[in-house]
């Protein structure tokens, strides 16, 4: 409802404006005629509106399809939030994207996005694609050996969440809770910081930040966009007292101090032997956080959702479950051999994420004018790349519709450690049934189930009831 009145108040500020929208409009159409088919939509707002609408009915794939089927099955164009638009399709769009990364294009964050994430002197500079990018040796965190260092610490703490917020109750909302495991886990990951009712104080304005996302971009009292400005001050002001009492221990306590994300943020240089200003690191901590508080706990969700609704794959995933428990005992932690094991439970999450991606995809922005698929896509024109033009073609998933994990089997897991943590945790204590069988699920900008998927829990005794 929220965003129906902001883009009525878009719409009745662009009629305002129409004929002087007309006259540009008309002065500076494109002289190229060979531009992917497609249309540009209303002047300004583009098709914005269309593809929010199709987002907040759970069907953000429905935009795509159709225009594909009507215009092209590889590229068409488009107007997206206030840009003009290439959107790539299929598997050999998105690898002549990701192939051709500072090349023919660079990553592009709409302005009203890099206003809500970026710190405001960071939002000011000339921006590129490096402001965003994670920090380049995150993926050594990520990495088996470091995952390995952290499982202990991801164990506990969803055991612990476990029996605090599950345990006690008969009904709980999941999308919430696991929101809540997921961004706890981040702040004692990244930063060192496992004092819950500061995290719980600091998720508050984040979940603002998410809401005012992809809303429109008026910068007026009461509106989605301007509290989530004022989220991400507060934010920002937080981000920076932690980082200035980090620099301070590290300055003071030299090797002994604190080492985890943040840390590494602070120490690291680039090829110049320059460090990144705390405006900087504060902007690329938000961005991570910003990640943390709705993919993980999306994938979280919807795997429990999927296993609800398919018993024989929940009961798959209980056997393998059950046996890693009682290998390690009832006081014993997970270990790395454990994780490898979960060899079922990962095709489940993948299969889950192929149908429910917690992410729809990216942003970049043509440095050059680029042909592809026969289509002149022009210098500074904006392209758009979305996993659900792969994730449910047949000609890679055959019959895509239907909820298969065994699609998926092969190696076992590896990055997603902290969720198949969590999931034991709660496959090993409970079943549970959906408590409203026709909860409806909206796109802003991850997968939210709209009363946050409340299930009615069963404790098992031994893996049974």
């Amino acid at each position: 409802m929220d965003l129906f009145f902001s883009y009525l108040l878009y719409l009745i500020l662009f009629s305002i404006s129409l004929p002087i929208v007309f006259l540009i409009t008309y002065r500076h159409k494109s002289s190229n005629p060979n531009l992917p088919p497609g249309t540009m939509g209303w002047p300004i707002i583009g098709e914005t509106l269309e593809f929010a609408l199709a987002c907040q009915g759970g069907n953000p794939g429905r935009f795509l399809n159709d225009r594909m089927n009507k215009y092209s099955p590889q590229v068409f164009k488009t107007s997206l939030l206030e840009a003009n638009m290439a959107v790539m399709c299929g598997a050999s769009g998105n690898k002549f994207l990701f192939s051709n990364e500072d090349k023919l294009v660079v990553s592009w964050w709409q302005r009203s996005m890099k206003k809500i994430l970026c710190f405001p002197s960071v939002f000011n500079e000339t921006l590129t694609g490096d402001k965003f990018r994670p920090p380049t040796f995150l993926p050594e965190f990520l990495k088996p050996e470091a995952l390995q260092h952290y499982l202990a610490t991801m164990d506990s703490m969803a055991s612990e969440h476990i029996e605090l917020n599950w345990s006690p109750n008969r009904e709980v909302l999941v999308f919430p809770l696991a929101r809540k495991y997921s961004f706890a886990l981040a702040f004692r990951l990244f930063m060192s910081i496992d004092d819950p009712e500061y995290v719980e104080m600091i998720s508050h304005p984040f979940q603002i930040l998410n809401e005012g996302f992809l809303s429109v971009p008026i910068d007026i009292p009461g509106t989605t966009f301007n509290r989530a400005l004022k989220a991400s001050k507060f934010i920002h002001n937080e981000l920076l007292a932690i980082i200035r009492k980090r620099k301070m221990e590290l300055e003071q306590k030299g090797d002994s101090a604190t080492r985890d994300l943040l840390s590494h943020m602070l120490l690291a240089s680039d090829e110049n032997c320059d460090v990144k200003s705390e405006m900087e690191i504060s902007t690329q901590v938000i961005c991570l956080l910003f990640a943390t508080h709705h993919t993980t706990s999306s994938v979280i969700t919807f795997i429990l959702k999927y296993l609800a609704e398919f018993p024989d794959v929940y009961s798959k995933v209980l056997k393998e479950q059950m046996e890693i428990a009682k290998s390690k005992g009832p006081e014993g932690f997970l270990k790395w051999d454990d994780i490898q094991k979960m060899k079922y439970t990962w095709n489940v999450a993948n299969e889950t994420m192929r149908l429910t991606p917690p992410v729809q995809g990216t942003f970049r922005e043509a440095i050059t004018d680029i042909t592809y698929a026969g289509f002149t896509i022009p210098r500074g024109w904006k392209m758009h790349w979305n996993v659900n033009t792969t994730h449910r073609d047949p000609k890679y998933f055959p019959d895509p519709e239907k909820f298969n994990p065994s699609r998926f089997e092969g190696k076992g897991p590896q990055p997603f450690t902290f969720v198949l943590a969590f999931i034991h945790h709660v496959v090993t204590r409970f079943k549970w049934e959906k408590v409203d069988p026709c909860e409806k699920v909206a796109y802003n900008p991850s997968p939210i189930p709209s009363k946050g998927f409340p299930i009615r829990l069963q404790p098992l005794q031994n893996g049974s009831i």
